[in-house]
């Protein structure tokens, strides 16, 4: 890749997941920083604090990839934390699900957020280029 984001996080409770995530990102340098979070609370006040995403917003990623299905805060829970921060703050951050569930259920949940991208697992160097393009194409 030729332009690689500053900051991406990854918030799954798998770690092999996250191992296999974080190797692809490195090994394709789609990040200059990638987080791995194992729960999405500890992963949200990280990334945008607790009070309104000021306090951690200069620190605020690129990309966040957050499963659906963890214990704990889920990763419904999560988008709803997500879209209740500043609309700035949310500008600053493409939020995608990464999850194994085809769902309907969950799929319309998701469609919800008119800004979130739906991507099933496994994590692929082709989905990953889509999204890149789709959500950070540069203008020429």
């Amino acid at each position: 890749m030729s332009e690689s984001l500053n900051h991406i996080a990854l918030v799954d409770d798998n770690e092999t997941t996250s191992f296999l995530n974080n190797r692809l990102l490195a090994r394709l340098g789609t990040a200059l920083k990638v987080s791995t979070f194992n729960r999405a609370d500890e992963a949200f006040v990280s990334l945008w604090g607790d009070d309104n995403g000021q306090s951690a917003a200069p620190q605020a990623p690129d990309l966040v990839f957050v499963d659906l299905k963890m214990p704990g805060v889920s990763g419904f829970e999560f988008l709803q934390m997500y879209t209740a921060l500043p609309q700035p703050v949310q500008e600053r951050t493409v939020m995608a699900v990464l999850t194994t569930s085809l769902h309907s259920a969950d799929t319309a949940r998701v469609a919800q957020y008119p800004n979130v991208e739906y991507l099933t697992k496994p994590l692929t160097e082709e989905k990953l280029q889509k999204l890149l393009a789709k959500r950070f194409a540069k203008a020429a």
